[in-house]
């Protein structure tokens, strides 16, 4: 199951049920099954010092994912900061919720053992991504009709 929370701000995500289901969708298609995920909102300070608590980082980022996957069953916790995603949306000239879309399916592909720390890897990070996206925007036409 995929569950909701927020920490630290007031950010309360939209379109929950779809969210789930998409996320259900991704994780099928990479022939793993659903654990319990947990996308935590949350604020740039409170992302930093989880940053310099567990990774060791003196620095801001969008998101960190604690992975507790065991074999295929896909599970862990998604730390998204919403004021580093606005900034980026901002900045990428993109709207908000698409930028937090592809922040919450980023943390959800590092859990399927999708890396990108080589300009290869970044690469094939950035077709998962667009890929699982897709779904998504087929899955929202779908529920418009």
């Amino acid at each position: 199951m995929v569950r909701f929370f927020t920490q630290d701000t007031s950010f309360d995500i939209k379109g929950k049920l779809l969210l789930r289901k998409w996320i259900k969708t991704v994780i099928t298609a990479y022939k793993s099954v659903q654990g319990e995920i947990s996308i935590i909102f949350c604020s740039d300070s409170y992302l930093l010092e989880i940053n310099k608590k567990y990774l060791g980082h003196d620095y801001y980022t969008d998101i960190i994912t604690f992975d507790y996957c065991e074999q295929n069953r896909i599970s862990g916790d998604l730390f998204i900061s919403v004021d580093t995603v606005k900034a980026n949306a901002e900045f990428y000239n993109v709207a908000f919720h698409d930028e937090l879309h592809r922040v919450i399916i980023h943390g959800v592909l590092h859990l399927l053992k999708e890396d990108d720390m080589t300009p290869t890897q970044q690469q094939q990070m950035r077709v998962a991504e667009e890929r699982a996206l897709a779904i998504l925007a087929d899955m929202q036409s779908q529920e418009a009709k």
